[in-house]
């Protein structure tokens, strides 16, 4: 295979694995028993990917590549299990009979290894937040098991360090191991006590995917599309319980805004610019039914139906002037009370620039500057810039585009920024 050849193979092994490692590190999570060795094992077949299809070319047999990574790793998988001191141990660790070995082949039958509910991913999003683990370890461990997010990723959404993320997930799966988490979902009564990590989770990995925090892609639609999915069995699950209605609303509403934000060169267009006609209306319909069914069980409404609530006051309006603001900022005074955030305080301060003035906007940007969480955040100056050059202070306006270009790791958001410094010059 020539060079090129092997590089476009290359490529595309790494966006199969994007796409799959998901679903792989589950459903290996799920043969094992153990997230930690289901992940070695899912990198092993990746590893042997990178071998042989450069040579081979990508597999098209039934299932694609991605059914070819977990036949691969389901080997190894077997392996591994023959390797452990008694077979006849491993299936009561994992909760089945001897009867599930099919018969005459002397191999444990990975596919039979399945619950009640069936979806290796959702299982695997409990596991990941189960309450050995603390808050930040578990959003860490799911965002890199099901996000196929990088440390480096998972560092930029948490504001935090790369090196103190690496060890929130060595230490969690550690943790897992050492305590003999079962890879099965919680007892229903558990459930509810366990929500909050799981909604975080679902939505931070919904967030990455509708603005990549690195890479040369603006946005992840599978990730986005993987999160809404998850979000759905959830709310499906869990039918009286408001918040994951309320999430299930916010992603939809805000997913049907993907077709409209980039030109069709691939260029990101910013909310103010977007063609409202190029928004999914039937993802908005089924939104804004997620947000009613949400405020129809009662009780005070939770962070992601106020975000949700937000949503839909962009969905419901015609164009950027005619969306009620004083509504959008008084939503955010609402939702900074139910989570106290910085970053919560500069899109108020966006909504507050929006109804009242860019002044009025400035000045709780400015009192946001020194916030140290937002000290490396690219939005913060990217926000100033813009009331700013409303304000027609074109000079410093620059410079906070410039230094917003400079913060980002995603290339394309990074470009659009370099174009708003320049539109200044």
């Amino acid at each position: 295979m020539t060079e090129p050849g092997r590089e476009a193979t290359r490529s595309a092994i790494e966006a199969v694995w994007r796409i799959e490692s998901p679903r792989l590190i589950a459903g290996l999570a799920r043969i094992t028993g153990d997230v930690g060795a289901a992940e070695e094992l899912a990198q092993d077949a990746l590893v042997i990917a990178l071998e042989q299809w450069p040579l081979r070319g990508v597999p098209d047999g039934p299932g694609g590549p991605g059914a070819w990574l977990m036949a691969t790793a389901k080997h190894r998988a077997i392996d591994m299990i023959r390797r452990r001191a008694s077979y006849e141990r491993k299936l009561q660790e994992i909760g089945r009979d001897e009867a599930l070995r099919p018969e005459n082949s002397g191999e444990p039958d990975v596919d039979a290894m399945d619950d009640h509910i069936g979806d290796d991913l959702l299982r695997l999003i409990f596991i990941s937040c189960h309450p050995v683990l603390s808050p930040e370890a578990r959003a860490a461990l799911t965002l890199r098991l099901l996000g196929g997010l990088t440390t480096a990723e998972i560092a930029r959404a948490f504001l935090v360090p790369e090196a103190t993320i690496a060890q929130r997930i060595v230490r969690a799966k550690r943790t897992l191991t050492a305590r003999r988490v079962p890879f099965e979902l919680p007892l229903r009564a558990e459930i509810p006590g366990r929500l909050t990590s799981v909604l975080e989770v679902i939505y931070l990995m919904f967030n990455e995917g509708y603005a990549a925090t690195a890479g040369e892609d603006w946005m992840r639609p599978p990730l986005c599309a993987e999160a809404m999915r998850l979000g759905r069995v959830l709310a499906g699950l869990m039918t009286r319980e408001a918040e994951a209605h309320g999430l299930v609303a916010l992603m939809e509403l805000q997913a049907s805004r993907v077709g409209a934000r980039t030109d069709p060169a691939g260029e990101p267009v910013l909310l103010a610019d977007q063609d409202r006609r190029r928004w999914d209306r039937l993802l908005i319909r089924h939104g804004l039914h997620a947000l009613v069914r949400a405020r129809t069980l009662g009780g005070p409404p939770g962070p992601y139906e106020v975000q949700a609530e937000i949503a839909a006051c962009h969905a419901q309006a015609h164009s950027v002037r005619a969306t009620d603001w004083e509504r959008v900022a008084a939503l955010y005074v609402v939702l900074g009370y139910l989570t106290p955030s910085p970053v919560v305080e500069l899109n108020r301060a966006v909504a507050v620039g929006m109804a009242f003035g860019p002044a009025a906007g400035l000045e709780l940007v400015d009192a946001l500057v020194a916030e140290p969480s937002l000290r490396s955040y690219h939005l913060l100056p990217a926000v100033r810039g813009d009331l700013l050059r409303k304000l027609g202070r074109s000079d410093e306006a620059r410079a906070e585009f410039e230094r917003a270009a400079s913060l980002t790791e995603n290339v394309r958001e990074r470009e659009l920024l370099r174009r708003r410094a320049a539109e200044l010059t």
